[in-house]
């Protein structure tokens, strides 16, 4: 059962995520205390108790999602994960390269930190907007967006029918009316602080590209699928150059999934909170098993299962 790790992206934090799993194994919690440290803030308060409007700052979101990610991670390693192929959503691609050996999880917190700032600087609060829309094809989503004047464009493709896209929020307001005109069944805006993965974000590559060559970054020891292309990277300097590009570009995670089953995965197991991956998973390929980990009994579930693999 050759089996896939992905990791997810800023919203699927909550207050309180990991507080059942870290009441069971407290290891878990460490690595929150560890993120913490790197950061010089207590992470791990913001994560348990909150309060979410600080939690659900981008420049906190993101390297407490990281941590409660590779907290998880590192407990199914222990379990005797062993997978072939690992992807992450956004945020979580960050969360992948650490689990692969290829980002110091120090580094890492720390990057992300700064990711967040640079993200939320590069637009004034409440001047860009993502929406979702659903039951409507790519390419029509794509031209309904091409057919509005100002910043927006397909931003995340989730899966079949399922498109974020992303920009200033009038052309954002516009686009979302024009996909229901042309049969969305759904179009819905999303309560996010800043519009990832669009031109609006390019403001910010030169100095989030300045600092991640100052990390250390070396080749990934598990394929990890990276999203500007659904394809990994044959270099360090390829790798760096699609995690600038994809600041501005958008999320092609029904590729990466692609990717993942071109690999040989038949498993997955979503490492992180929440279970938004598990449902992505589904709706791109229902052969493919998923298992999140978001829960104490979910994340025990995946341990059972790693240990009923060979070998582990």
């Amino acid at each position: 059962m050759p089996l896939g790790i992905v990791f997810p992206g800023q919203g699927a934090q909550s207050v309180g995520m990991l507080a059942d799993i870290i009441e069971v194994h407290p290891k878990v919690g460490r690595t929150l205390d560890e993120a913490g440290e790197a950061m010089s803030f207590d992470l791990r308060s913001a994560v348990l108790q909150g309060p979410a409007e600080v939690l659900n700052r981008t420049d906190i979101t993101q390297p407490a999602l990281l941590a409660a990610s590779v907290a998880i991670w590192r407990q199914l390693q222990a379990a005797g994960a062993a997978p072939v192929a690992m992807a992450g959503h956004s945020l979580g691609e960050y969360s992948a390269l650490v689990a692969a050996g290829s980002l110091p999880f120090a580094d890492a917190v720390r990057l992300v930190n700064l990711r967040g700032q640079l993200m939320q600087r590069a637009v004034p609060l409440g001047e860009g907007a993502m929406a979702a829309i659903l039951g409507l094809d790519d390419d029509d989503i794509a031209a309904a967006c091409a057919g509005i004047e100002g910043v927006v464009t397909p931003a995340n493709f989730n899966a079949p029918g399922q498109v974020v896209i992303a920009g200033s929020r009038a052309a954002v307001e516009g686009a979302a009316e024009a996909c229901k005109a042309v049969g969305a069944k759904r179009a819905v805006m999303l309560d996010v602080s800043v519009p990832s993965h669009c031109a609006l974000m390019a403001s910010i590559s030169d100095e989030f590209a300045q600092k991640l060559a100052d990390t250390p970054l070396q080749m990934p020891a598990v394929a990890v699928v990276q999203n500007v292309d659904g394809a990994t990277s044959k270099d360090v300097d390829s790798l760096r150059a699609k995690l600038v590009a994809q600041l501005a570009s958008p999320v092609r995670w029904t590729d990466c999934v692609a990717a993942l089953l071109q690999a040989g995965v038949t498993q997955v197991v979503e490492c992180g909170p929440g279970n938004v991956l598990s449902g992505l998973i589904k709706r791109i390929d229902r052969s493919l098993k998923s298992q999140a980990t978001g829960t104490l009994a979910g994340f025990e579930a995946a341990i059972e299962l790693l240990q009923q693999e060979p070998g582990a």
